[in-house]
Parts: structure tokens; sequence; C-alpha cells
């Protein structure tokens, strides 16, 4: 069916579980109230809740249509078919959403999700990149905490040195400076159970690897010392004493992507990298935190630790209460130093920060980047189709987050 005939402009796939039921709060209270959508999934009663539910928020606007929905092909074919943008919030990803990116990228229809499991990414890459790109379908995974705010991070710290510069960067840190949040039962679930598929041994492959990117990253890469490695810690001017992050090389592997997609690396720079940390107060606290995460995800690689941990977690579909979100809180700051031939590059800042839930800022993130393919029709014909990232929605991606209560600022750096 041709994109102007399409029944819905958005279809939300799995509205009834926790990140579902967030975004579909913010298309209701935020977005244009004549949008045409639907809430999909399997349960007609579970639906007809929450379309209750929402009409509550906002009577004014054009409520959502119900579109019941198993995983089967049949069904994800002609659900796909009848829209523009379909948001999926259906997890684990690696164990129920490969037939939905598969009927996106067959029948041409945007698609948008909030996996963190960058391995499955990969797979939708290697099987479904050439497909979506052939029917024009632009299919981004990670638009959500993961890794659409390192990858947007990444964007503007390039693009303001370009701007002011004109020579690419070299290099950006990126540090997880404060984080406040308490993560869903899918989460979790979703964390533990994808060992059961990946082996230590394929994460090792593909992290830090650009394995993701489009075009081969050739050349040295500036980044810690051996030192630094091994013991988890570096201390950076502007950023401070950082130690490794536990969602690093989930965001490393998508902004490596980017650089591949945007230009063929000519954009961000071809001697570009990217690294990933979280904040400590200081050396000592940063090795026990980097050995402790590495000998977590030795453990968790033993079902009976995997069991544990399931246990006393939030079931799938479920995720913190309304009380605890509020005092939820993510900032990000990160440094990118230009590529020039100088002893003493200049560098840009830059810092990034949501207050509130962070499952409704993820369910922000899909709704506003689904507006931004349905709206910019000239960024949709540039970018033409294909398993893409974040990054490549660009600043009309940004300037909607920014219009949406996220802070982000960039700024030149004094001269060090």
């Amino acid at each position: 069916m041709p994109p102007n005939q399409k029944q819905y402009e958005l279809i939300l796939l799995g509205a009834t579980g926790h990140t579902g039921k967030l975004c579909g709060e913010y298309v209701t209270t935020n977005l244009s109230t004549t949008l045409k959508w639907a809430v999909a999934g399997r349960s007609q009663s579970k639906l007809s809740t929450l379309v209750d539910e929402l009409k509550t928020l906002n009577a004014d606007r054009v409520q959502p249509g119900i579109e019941v929905s198993t995983l089967d092909p049949q069904d994800l074919d002609a659900l796909t078919s009848k829209t523009k943008v379909l948001i999926n919030t259906v997890g684990p990803y690696y164990l129920y959403s490969t037939p939905v990116v598969e009927a996106c990228a067959k029948n041409g229809t945007h698609y948008l999700d909030v996996t963190g499991e960058s391995l499955w990414v990969l797979e939708m890459i290697k099987k479904y990149h050439e497909t979506a790109k052939a029917n024009h379908a632009i299919i981004i995974p990670e638009i959500g905490v993961e890794s659409a705010l390192s990858d947007m991070l990444a964007f503007a710290l390039t693009q303001l040195i370009r701007k002011e510069l004109s020579v690419g960067t070299r290099e950006v840190v990126a540090s997880l400076h404060e984080f406040k949040g308490t993560p869903s039962g899918g989460t979790v679930a979703t964390a533990l159970g994808i060992m059961d598929r990946y082996s230590i041994k394929d994460v090792a492959n593909s992290a830090g690897t650009w394995a993701s990117s489009p075009v081969p990253r050739t050349g040295p890469e500036d980044g810690p010392s051996l030192l630094s490695k091994i013991f988890g810690v570096r201390t950076i001017p502007g950023l401070g004493t950082v130690t490794s992050s536990p969602v690093a090389d989930t965001n490393v592997v998508t902004v490596q992507r980017s650089w591949g997609l945007l230009e063929g690396g000519s954009l961000y720079g071809p001697n570009f990298t990217f690294h990933e940390h979280m904040r400590v107060r200081n050396i000592i606290i940063g090795i026990f935190v980097h050995f402790g995460l590495s000998f977590l995800s030795l453990a968790f690689t033993l079902p009976p630790v995997r069991w544990l941990a399931k246990k006393f977690s939030h079931a799938p579909g479920s995720g913190p209460t309304n009380e605890e979100s509020k005092a939820e809180a993510l900032e990000y700051r990160a440094i990118a130093t230009a590529d020039q031939d100088d002893p003493r590059p200049k560098r840009a800042f830059a810092k990034l920060r949501w207050e509130g839930s962070l499952y409704y800022l993820t369910g922000v993130c899909l709704a506003e980047a689904a507006m931004v393919m349905l709206k910019d029709d000239n960024l949709l014909q540039r970018l033409d189709g294909g398993v893409l990232t974040p990054a490549t929605l660009g600043q009309p991606f940004i300037d909607r987050m920014k219009n949406a209560g996220m802070i982000l600022e960039v700024e030149m750096m004094p001269d060090h």
C-alpha cells in the first residue's frame, strides 16, 4: 500500500507493557491531536483498557485505534502494511522481534525500538539492511536511553567542531555523570536472558571492533593507556575521574555505526573514535567498580546467578512506580577533541540532562523520532532506507527532544 494511503501514521506495538504505556501517554498528551495512530498487542481487553485510560489524559484528541496482532508473520505483515511508522516495545527483542523487523523491512514501513541488545542489532543489520534499503524502510533500533543519548552527544559535538573549525573530530569521550534510576522487569529479563543466546566470545568479537560500521575504520585509535584499560580508571580534564560503564559497549557500537553511515566517516572525520565511561569520586572507587562489573559479567554467565537476579527484580511488563520515577535523573557529559595537527588541539564540551522517569524519556525518544519520520520528507529522502541509527535523524531529532524537555548544551572550550 502506498505511504499516502496507509490507514495509520503510527502504530505502537507492545502498548500495554511498561515502556509502551509511557510512550502511549506521551503521544496522547504531547503530539498532534489529529495524529492517526493505533495501539497494538495480543490482548483485545488489555488494549481496550489502555485506550480508556488514555482518553482520561486528553479527551480532545483523536483516540487510537486498536489492532490485535500476534507475532505470527502473517499477522505482522497485515499490521505493518497499515502504517507509515511502527514503534516496537516488545522485548526481549532477540526472542520476539526479529519477525517484526522483517515485516517492516519487507513492507517499506519505518521502524523504531529501544533494545539495548547490540548483538541482536548486528544480526538485523546483516539480515535486513539491504531489504529495508530496497523498500525505503528506515529501521532504527536502540533509540531510547540506550543508545540515543550517546549518539546525540557525539553528533552534536562533531557538528560543532566541524562548524567552528572546519575539521573532523579525533575523539569524543563521554561520561555518565549522574544516574538515578531503577531498571524495569523487562530490562532485567533481557540483560539476563541474552546470555542464554550469546556467548562471552560473541560479545568480545562485537564490542569496540567497529563491526557495526558499514565502512571499515583504519588507522590508529586514540584512547586510554594500557594501565587505564587494565584498572578501568581514567582521569580526563573537564570530566574528572571515570571508570567502566555498564552501558558503554552498547552505546559505542551505535556511535561507531553512525560514524560509518554519515558520509562514510567523513562527516565525523576519518580518525574519529568514541569512548564512554562513568564518573566516580576517586581512583580507588573506580578500580572497585571496574572489577565489580567484570565480576558480575562473569557471574551472569552462570544460570543459577541469573535465576536469583530475575527472582528479585521487577516482573517483565512492570517497572518503577510513579513515586520512584519522580526522583530519577540522568546526565551525560562529553568532551570532543578536534583532529588538528597541533600539540594542544581545540576541544568542545557537551552536557545532556533529563530529570524524571527514564522510561518516560525512552517513550519520548520513540514518539519524537516517529514525528521526525512523519514530518521531515527531505530527511527521509536523504536517508532512503536501511538499518540506521538515532544520529542519522540529525538536528531535527535533537530539536524535538530539546522541546520535549531534554537539556543539551554544546560549546567550544577555552584553549588549554
